[in-house]
């Protein structure tokens, strides 16, 4: 009888293996090349980019960069589709940029997304792989987060009426001998119409990294001007709770949007801290149009793990605050020119106040 048992276990058991391969893999030969075409979506961008770098203290560094990334969406069944994505870049989970030099040497493609999205209800969606980052960011806030940055993980995402959220979990580090890293995050908020073109989207989140005080920084073990100890290890846990806000309207043809964002860090008794705040006017999406933004951003030595956060502002990491212009405009609907300008302060912490200043200028190129 328990042979038997565990025998229909096992048929039970191949049949829901089998409905799973099933449900997330289809061969282009069985089906339609008109089909495969509705179920499949390709899009990708190519960017160069020429950046200059003044430190004080240090040579002003002049450099070209371009970035290019190209991906896939699979509709693998109505509510379960695919998304894989490559990009150029070195090792570096905050950067797909790749620097022009090396003697011509061949550069690399990376996976920069590979993840499941599953539609589980009308207001609910489950990712699971390497994903673009669910948490809501106001402005594209790169505060916390950069905007490159593509997380290991699941995370369940909420949206009805109003309202939303999302909770999450990622792998950070995984330790052979040792506690494993990992980041869990939870947000929620709402969006509130307070006319017919202006709304408000508020909100409130949670996270924390698990396994960080005694260990080495995240990656490559820099600091990026979090503080350590003797041997290069984290002496904070990273704990946060971030407030946020974002004002949308319309001034004639041109979309305004503002917004603000906060965190602190409740381990350290100081240098917990980081907000940012800014405004964006008009859209370069369509031929002719352009875009303004502005932020002032403050983030302190130890209110977020510097490996993650703006890659651009204040030479990497935390430590500096300042002022980020930028400036975008359509030349056609797929390609604009652009620019950025940082002004910013670094290494205040370490009493060696330094001004950093970088300009960013960029032409882009989009399909899909």
């Amino acid at each position: 009888m328990a042979l038997k048992a565990e025998g229909e276990t096992m048929k039970k058991t191949t049949s829901v293996l089998a409905a799973l391969s099933i449900a997330v893999t289809f061969s282009p030969a069985e089906v339609s090349a008109e089909a495969l075409t509705d179920r499949v979506n390709l899009k990708g961008d190519f960017r160069l980019r020429y950046e200059g770098i003044d430190e004080q203290g240090q040579e002003s560094r002049d450099r070209f960069r371009y970035r290019a990334r190209f991906g896939v969406e699979a509709e693998v069944q109505d509510d379960v589709d695919v998304i894989l994505e490559l990009s150029t870049g070195a090792d570096n989970p905050v950067s797909a940029n790749t620097t022009i030099d090396g003697g011509f040497n061949k550069d690399e493609f990376r996976i920069n997304l590979a993840y499941v999205k599953w539609a589980a209800s009308d207001s609910v969606t489950v990712l699971a792989g390497k994903m673009k980052n669910p948490m809501f960011r106001p402005g594209k806030s790169q505060l916390i987060f950069d905007n490159d940055l593509t997380p290991e993980g699941a995370s369940v995402v909420f949206e009805s009426g109003n309202l939303f959220g999302n909770a999450s979990v990622f792998a950070v580090e995984e330790r052979s001998s040792e506690d494993d890293s990992f980041l869990y995050s939870v947000q929620g908020g709402a969006k509130v119409d307070v006319s017919d073109d202006a709304s408000v989207t508020f909100g409130a989140g949670y996270l924390v990294y698990t396994n960080t005080v005694g260990f080495t920084p995240f990656f490559n073990g820099s600091s990026k001007s979090n503080s350590v100890d003797t041997d290069g290890n984290y002496i904070y846990d990273y704990k946060n709770v971030e407030l946020f806000a974002q004002f949308d309207t319309q001034v004639g043809d041109w979309p305004l949007q503002l917004y603000t964002h906060w965190t602190e860090n409740s381990d350290p008794d100081e240098e917990n801290t980081a907000y940012a705040f800014g405004g964006k006017l008009g859209s370069a999406k369509k031929k002719g149009t352009m875009q303004f933004i502005y932020t002032y951003q403050d983030v302190e030595a130890d209110a977020v793990i510097g490996t993650f956060n703006d890659s651009n502002f204040g030479s990497s990491g935390t430590d500096a605050d300042g002022h980020i212009v930028r400036y975008k405009y359509a030349l056609t609907d797929k390609a604009t020119l652009g620019g950025s300008l940082f002004v910013n302060s670094i290494d205040r912490f370490q009493d060696v106040e330094k001004d950093y200043d970088r300009i960013q200028i960029d032409i882009e190129f989009k399909f899909n």
